[in-house]
């Protein structure tokens, strides 16, 4: 019986190897799918992408000729020895100290054809009187730096189209689909940060949908590093397509602090479409003033769950000859539901010029569909802001204190001595408060307010009737686009100061 025993034994002992051997395999196909996985989310570097879409990014270089006086001026006390000389040197060699500079501004952009077209934020070129682009260096590509003409700007989403004439078709990338970005993605950003050249970071989609204080915000949010300078450049998904264009972030000191802003690209595609085609953008109106449905309206209202736009005032055009009445609620636009008002907004501003669409609204217990030709939101704006725009056809005070700022008008004294471009509106701030938020984030007198809630600002009631929207909307900050010295930066401001 004793050979037996031994035979099973050594059977059993076969076995147990056997079971080690089938669990150690197992757990190596486990690490190496592990390993897999982790290749296809984060991959070992991202230097053939970078590579790839390099020869497409393009530093903007911006000049603007300002008009002001640049001759030495006080720079020896009054009743000094020299006060003579200096003044008669002065004199000789700048008239009466009044001569034009050049003064110089930086961003970034990226070509999307091979014919020349280049996108870039609007605030990296506005008020310019020379754009010149500067190209990824490499075989193949312009050398030289060249002359960009506009062809088409939106303030409302921050978007620009210049045009270059290269000596050779150009490298170019296309935009990928901006909805399908997922948060958690990884995303790359490049462009030219404080003037650095061409550089790259890398990051993920932190957050979608974000909205700033334009009504046509559709931002992605990253931690990828963005930088003054980065403003215009592309930021890209991990098969090389532009998923945003990099606009903006939230710092108290102007620098990357990992919450970085890019116009999402489905929003820029239609914009450059159309500038591309009209040399300007052509969003549908409808002619109403609304509000969100909170749970209390609903329940008021009689609409099952808040949902919907509810139009408080209609004025003349093309909703109040539909038939639109003040107290609807528009829960329907060409047969897409309507979330909210911002959802809304955004529909018909994507709708064509003169379409006629359906609108269902809830009316007093019931919906009502009905027929409504949009206008043109531009041709609307134009004549809103008008002459007769100012309230009571009074004139704009000249100074006002706002976010802890005192502002001003930008007249002709202040433009030359601020040394403001011809082309640049805005209001000049006069002073800041030094214990207010506005002081903390690097705000100070001369510096100039081209913007609020991402509409162009040139009165001191522009700036107040900004102030008001985004109280009304329940926004707790205004976005204020600011230029100091040409070189333009966004800051957001705290309604409560």
């Amino acid at each position: 019986m004793q050979p037996q025993a031994i035979a099973i034994s050594r059977q059993a002992s076969g076995s147990s190897a056997m079971m080690r051997l089938m669990w150690l395999a197992v757990l190596s196909m486990a690490v190496l799918l592990v390993q897999a996985v982790s290749a296809t989310a984060r991959p070992e570097s991202l230097a053939p992408l970078a590579e790839e879409v390099s020869p497409s990014v393009v530093n903007i270089t911006t000049t603007t000729v300002v008009e002001g006086r640049t001759g030495p001026q006080g720079i020896v006390p009054e009743g000094s020895p020299f006060e003579d000389f200096f003044r008669e040197f002065q004199d000789r060699n700048n008239g009466n100290g009044d001569r034009p500079r050049r003064s110089s501004a930086l961003g970034s952009g990226f070509v999307i054809s091979e014919d020349g077209y280049i996108v870039t934020n609007n605030h990296v070129i506005e008020g310019a009187d020379e754009i010149e682009i500067e190209f990824f260096p490499g075989e193949g590509q312009p050398k030289e730096l060249l002359p960009a003409k506009v062809i088409g700007t939106d303030p409302n989403t921050d978007i620009a189209l210049l045009k270059v004439e290269a000596p050779m078709p150009l490298k170019f990338v296309k935009f990928g689909d901006s909805d399908t970005a997922r948060v958690g993605d990884w995303v790359v950003a490049m462009g030219n940060p404080l003037g650095q050249g061409f550089s790259v970071s890398a990051g993920i989609v932190s957050a979608r949908n974000r909205e700033l204080s334009g009504s046509y915000d559709d931002y992605i949010q990253t931690d990828a590093a963005i930088n003054r300078g980065n403003s215009g450049g592309p930021l890209f998904n991990m098969d090389g397509d532009v998923v945003g264009v990099n606009t903006a972030i939230l710092s108290p000191n102007g620098g990357s602090i990992g919450i970085g802003f890019s116009m999402a690209s489905n929003v820029v595609v239609k914009v450059v479409d159309q500038l591309k085609e009209f040399g300007e953008t052509r969003r549908g109106w409808l002619g109403v003033k609304i509000q969100d449905v909170d749970a209390d309206l609903a329940e008021a209202i009689g609409l099952e769950k808040a949902r919907g736009a509810l139009v408080t005032d209609v004025p003349e055009g093309p909703a109040k000859e539909a038939g639109v009445l003040a107290g609807d609620v528009i829960v329907s636009f060409d047969g897409v539901d309507v979330k909210d008002t911002r959802a809304l907004v955004r529909q018909v501003g994507n709708a064509d010029v003169g379409k006629t669409v359906r609108l269902v609204v809830y009316r007093e217990g019931k919906t009502e569909t009905l027929r409504v030709t949009l206008g043109r939101r531009e041709d609307a704006e134009r004549v809103a802001s008008g002459p007769e725009s100012s309230e009571g056809g009074q004139p704009d005070v000249s100074e006002k204190e706002l976010l802890g700022l005192s502002v001003g008008v930008l007249n002709d004294q202040l433009r030359g001595e601020l040394n403001v471009a011809e082309g640049i509106e805005g209001l000049a701030i006069l002073s800041v408060d030094e214990t207010s938020e506005a002081w903390e984030k690097g705000l100070r007198a001369g510096d100039v307010i081209t913007e609020a809630g991402q509409q162009k600002v040139s009165s001191i009631s522009e700036l107040e009737a900004r102030v008001s929207e985004a109280k009304e909307a329940g926004r707790k900050s205004l976005l204020l686009l600011v230029r100091r010295g040409g070189e333009p930066r966004f800051v957001a401001l705290n309604l409560s100061e």
